[in-house]
């Protein structure tokens, strides 16, 4: 089936909404690798850092494309990082964090949210729904989002301007920042807040759970939002961010790519390094999540970039 789509509409519809991932190229040359950003990680585990950085590469050795990568394990005191600053447009990546805003203010002007607020947060992240964020995004306006953020620490994250959320610019350091956020105690969000976008993000329609929890062992508990969108300059971008707690681990994951093909080639290297990730930090665990859907491309017409 054919949709026919506007420009506005197809740059605020960025697909899937939630790791960060960019595909290591091997240099040719001794010249070009000293340009070439090399996957980094340290850990009280020497071993395990030592691990994860050559499995990483090597999950991204053959991939083109663009991608950033943030690992974080709270257990080991474990991080990885793969060009942690590059921009990227959000995608659908940003609901997160129209999410976070919300819960934000209201806690701020203590008070719940609405059933409205509640319908279409639940709506937004569990289903990506584009037009449930549009409707929050309008309601919280640019500034609020802004003062998210600024209270957030994201420093790297600028709002899409006049109402094309999907074109906010992330990093993987940012969203490292945001799922930090999630996961532990802290004066931004309140334990409530974060108890309920976990919940959510625990809930998201079974189509739209690859990505970053491809690999996560049985044991493990899954958070994710993805998200895509193609335009005319560098393809499909591809994201997934997660977090992920058991078996003795407590660890968030953002993968964030551009310049892919297609959607699924964008998928392919993004799942290609979570199960990396997942099978060095939870070795002996044999039933893993596969994902069970292959993502479509629900949006086939790009808006010029």
């Amino acid at each position: 089936m054919t949709y026919r789509i506007s420009r506005r509409s197809r740059v605020l519809c960025a697909g899937l909404g939630a790791g960060v991932l960019l595909p290591l190229a091997v240099a040719a040359t001794p010249a070009a690798a000293a340009t070439t950003p090399q996957v980094t990680c340290t850990s009280s585990k020497p071993a395990l850092a030592v691990k994860l950085q050559k499995d990483i590469t090597a999950a991204l050795a053959s991939r083109r494309g663009t991608v950033a990568v943030g690992l974080r394990d709270r257990t080991t005191d474990t991080t990885c990082t793969l060009r942690p600053t590059k921009a990227y447009d959000s995608a659908s990546i940003v609901k997160v964090t129209v999410l976070a805003t919300l819960l934000w203010d209201a806690k701020k002007h203590n008070r719940y949210l609405t059933q409205r607020e509640s319908d279409l947060s639940t709506a937004m992240i569990t289903k990506s729904d584009n037009a449930a964020t549009t409707k929050l995004w309008n309601q919280l306006g640019v500034t609020k989002v802004k003062g998210f953020l600024a209270a957030a620490g994201m420093t790297q994250t600028k709002p899409g301007a006049n109402g094309y959320w999907g074109l906010t610019q992330i990093t993987v350091q940012d969203e490292q920042k945001l799922l930090a956020l999630l996961t532990a105690k802290n004066t931004v969000l309140s334990d409530n807040s974060r108890a309920y976008t976990l919940k959510l993000m625990n809930k998201v329609v079974s189509s739209q759970r690859w990505g970053t929890p491809a690999g996560a062992p049985a044991a493990v508990s899954v958070h994710v939002k993805n998200g895509w969108l193609s335009r005319s300059t560098h393809g499909w971008r591809v994201h997934s961010v997660g977090t992920f707690k058991g078996g003795g681990h407590d660890y968030t994951i953002s993968v964030l790519t551009h310049d892919n093909s297609t959607m699924n080639y964008g998928v392919t290297t993004i799942q290609a390094v979570a199960r990396a990730i997942h099978k060095d930090l939870v070795p002996t665990a044999t039933q893993r999540y596969t994902p069970t859907t292959t993502p479509k491309e629900a949006f086939p017409a790009a808006p010029p970039a």
